[in-house]
């Protein structure tokens, strides 16, 4: 690999900061000219890597994957300029991905936890509330520090979205995840559901379609952001058609919430809620589609650099990983075109270097 990479473009330091001059030394990054020549110049728009904030790689439609398709998988990831995934819950250990070339960073989140027979048959480790709070410890331990928890699914005796775990039990379980060093993601589609979780001192919430103004400053007060999954969302119309002779109060919510979708992510961004990008890929959404989710950011309202933060610089603080800074590790994708200004440029990255070595 080039040992030294001149970038000669202008570089995005943040949404709104530019700055010439960049230099990749040994697979980190200087703004100091060095000695010597660089080795292979890359011209464009320079930004961090992406990170997907909901993504899961190892998963498949019906379950795990084999080794060569979870590998496949986050080379997909990759070559679509995401730099740094936060797996948000695989049946697979991926461990071994990690720190493996050519391939995203991964911080994992274990094994969903979801009550029995209330989500995805073998993507979750299924319990009753009794064995809810041991379940999430497990996984906590098994993680990178993140556990995922499935907070609502179609009850099917309701006939429509619930709670899947009573509020006292979430709280439980999400002191105990704390207690082992992990912060705790849920899967929230409908509006009590966040009631319960918010209660409980949740970290993060997936998808977040029930989001009212209610409770909006309940997530600014306790700093809990949402990762929306806008592409994933997509499905509702679908998922809703298959439920309808059997289900159709669970079709009539789920079409609602579809349709007020972009709404509820302009309303939290408008209310200064924090968004991550993240796809959902592993299950019925491909991998390679973060610059889909952040022009459905943009398309719900999100000025362009707001949109591109959600996968940038704002996602890579909040996980503890490094932007565009002097000594960060050499992770950033290249663009012909400023991606603010032409936002379709996201699509087609003319470059990505992962720890200082051009991978497309």
């Amino acid at each position: 690999m080039p040992e030294i990479i001149g970038f000669t473009g202008t570089v995005l330091t943040g949404p709104h900061r530019e700055q010439q001059g960049l230099w990749s030394v040994g697979g980190t990054l200087t703004f100091t000219r060095p000695k010597q020549g660089p080795d292979m110049l890359l011209d464009g728009w320079v930004l961090p890597g992406f990170v997907d904030a909901h993504c899961h790689i190892g998963l498949g439609p019906d379950g795990p994957v084999d080794p060569a398709v979870a590998e496949e998988q986050a080379r997909t990831d990759l070559a679509a300029g995401t730099l740094l995934v936060r797996d948000a819950g695989s049946p697979a250990d991926t461990r071994w991905l990690q720190g493996r070339s050519g391939v995203p960073v991964i911080i994992r989140a274990g094994r969903h936890v979801a009550r029995t027979r209330r989500y995805l048959r073998g993507f979750a480790e299924e319990v009753e509330p009794d064995g809810l709070v041991e379940a999430v410890r497990k996984q906590a331990r098994a993680g990178d520090g993140w556990v995922k928890l499935v907070a609502d699914w179609i009850d099917r005796d309701a006939g429509d979205l619930a709670p899947s775990f009573p509020p006292a039990v979430v709280r439980d379980a999400v002191h105990a995840a704390h207690d082992e060093g992990a912060r705790v993601t849920a899967h929230c589609f409908a509006e009590d559901t966040l009631d319960d979780v918010l209660d409980a001192g949740i970290d993060c919430v997936e998808h977040a379609t029930g989001l009212l103004p209610r409770h909006l400053a309940r997530f600014m007060e306790q700093q809990v952001p949402i990762v929306p999954t806008l592409i994933n969302i997509a499905t509702f119309p679908d998922i809703a058609a298959r439920a309808e002779r059997k289900f159709p109060r669970y079709a009539a919510h789920m079409r609602s919430l579809w349709q007020q979708r972009a709404e509820r992510v302009l309303e939290a961004y408008e209310a200064g809620v924090r968004i991550y990008a993240g796809t959902d890929a592993g299950s019925v959404i491909r991998h390679g589609r973060i610059a889909d989710e952040i022009l459905a950011l943009h398309a719900a309202g999100l000025p362009m650099p707001a949109a591109l933060d959600a996968a940038a610089w704002s996602a890579r603080t909040w996980l503890g990983a490094a932007g565009i800074r002097e000594g960060a590790p050499a992770d950033v994708v290249v663009f012909r075109d400023d991606p603010r200004k032409v936002p379709g440029a996201v699509k087609e990255p003319a470059h990505v270097v992962l720890r200082g070595q051009v991978v497309g």
